[in-house]
């Protein structure tokens, strides 16, 4: 599929992110973030921030811990008169290393593809400020 615009943030995932025992941050937290990569989308297609419409799929694959560093990256694939067909993804780039001190961290040589999703979003007609004629 083409893409037609991309968006890419990185977030450390804090101890108040951290909702299960052994510091295991919620998957909701995702989801939240692929919330905010679909709104700076759709300002960057239609100059609004609309709405989200449905996810009709999500997979959680990785767990995700509290000092985890996260790039949630997604991308419009496909556009209608007012919907955008997006596509997630949110990988783990940094970890915490314990094991070689307190604030020891780790770049991932392989990064971690912690969960991916797909939905679409709603800009209405009248919210649209950019053309794409």
């Amino acid at each position: 599929m083409n893409t037609l615009v991309e968006s890419l943030i990185r977030v450390r995932m804090s101890s108040h992110d951290a909702h299960y025992a052994g510091g295991l941050v919620d998957g909701a937290r995702m989801l939240n973030l692929f919330g905010d990569v679909a709104t700076e989308l759709l300002i960057k297609y239609d100059g609004d921030e609309g709405l989200f419409r449905a996810y009709d799929s999500v997979e959680f694959l990785a767990p995700v811990q509290a000092g985890d560093y996260i790039e949630a990256k997604g991308r419009i694939v496909k556009v209608g008169g007012t919907s955008r067909r997006m596509e997630f993804e949110a990988w783990k780039v940094i970890s915490p290393s314990p094991e070689h001190g307190e604030t020891a961290a780790e770049l991932l040589a392989d990064p971690v593809l912690v969960c991916k999703a797909s939905g679409t979003c709603v800009t209405p007609k009248e919210s649209q400020r950019i053309s794409h004629e």
